[in-house]
């Protein structure tokens, strides 16, 4: 099969095309000739060395993350007539740059009719993290919510979500058009954060403060986007793609009896992580989630499309097609 492996840490380029064997099914696993794939900023970060303490990978490796394809082959133990030929997404970890990918049965979600591979790729992991986050701090109608990295491929969906769950949403992203797809995909009021005074513009965007602030983003944009949180209001330091999640003063968050989470209160085991993107499935095929995808670059150039993330360019996610 077809991978993108990683040679040795380090920018972009150490991510190049190799052939390995191909994967058979286990007793309890399918074959997925794969369609799309997912890219995540941490995928970066990791080829890049970081997150050594969290992510037990070594080069050479072939990244792990989502995939979406169709089912080939079945393991003895798995029931054919259920899954072969089956539309279907799926987290690999390890070995999702690839064109062919060996899977726990349980690990399957299918895809529904009328959705496309491509924007069911674009769903498997941040839609996901999305859904989890929005149950964790409990987001109710008639609160206000306000989400930094809001075009990217998580935030994208975290205002969709957010915004159907009757929330008033204020997205903070970068730049003109990344603020118009943010207001379009429902937020109420946008925040540039390429001014250097933003958090005082959010704030009034806010009017008193945000019931929930999810931060995508860390380092600076996060610390700024905390004291924005109302007194007994929720902060979710979820992100890191700056390098560092977001610093809380505990005695402050005490002091304002302010509910902090952390990336840790994400982790979610696998049976969830399929109910939850089962449910994704079912809103984005009734057209209630919108996938944006900015960019597809086939698998070989794999290395092509983590620069491009990594500069942050490009507005929603970034796929690799096979």
């Amino acid at each position: 099969m077809r991978v993108a492996q990683v040679e040795r840490f380090g920018g972009p380029e150490v991510l190049v095309p190799a052939e390995l064997p191909d994967p058979v099914a286990g007793p309890d696993e399918v074959v997925i000739a794969v369609d799309h794939i997912d890219t995540l900023f941490v995928q970066t970060q990791i080829r890049a060395g970081a997150f050594g303490e969290y992510f037990d990978v070594a080069p050479p490796y072939v990244p792990g993350g989502g995939v979406s394809g169709t089912v080939t082959s079945t393991g003895a133990e798995v029931d054919p007539a259920v899954w072969a030929g089956r539309r279907v997404i799926a987290a690999v970890e390890p070995g999702s740059y690839a064109s062919l990918a060996a899977v726990p049965v349980d690990h399957l979600v299918p895809v529904p009719d009328g959705l496309g591979l491509r924007e069911a790729a674009a769903l498997i992991h941040d839609s996901v993290t999305a859904l989890a986050l929005l149950d964790l701090t409990a987001l109710k109608a008639g609160e206000t919510v306000l989400i930094t990295g809001a075009s990217g491929g998580m935030g994208t969906l975290l205002v969709q979500l957010a915004r159907s769950r009757g929330a008033r949403v204020v997205g903070v992203a970068r730049g003109p058009e990344k603020l118009a797809l943010v207001r379009e995909l429902g937020a109420h009021e946008v925040v540039d954060a390429a001014s250097p005074d933003w958090p005082r513009r959010a704030a009034e965007a806010l009017g008193g403060g945000a019931d929930v602030v999810l931060d995508g983003v860390g380092g600076a944009v996060g610390a700024a986007a905390f004291p924005l949180t109302a007194p007994g209001g929720r902060f979710s330091a979820h992100g890191a793609p700056t390098g560092g999640f977001a610093a809380v003063p505990p005695e402050e968050a005490h002091a304002r009896a302010i509910t902090v989470l952390g990336i840790g209160d994400v982790q979610i085991p696998a049976a969830h992580r399929v109910s939850l993107a089962a449910r994704a499935m079912e809103e984005a095929a009734a057209g209630r989630l919108r996938a944006v995808v900015g960019a597809v670059y086939p698998l070989e150039r794999a290395g092509e499309a983590h620069a491009v993330i990594e500069g942050r360019g490009v507005v929603g996610k970034v796929l690799l097609s096979v």
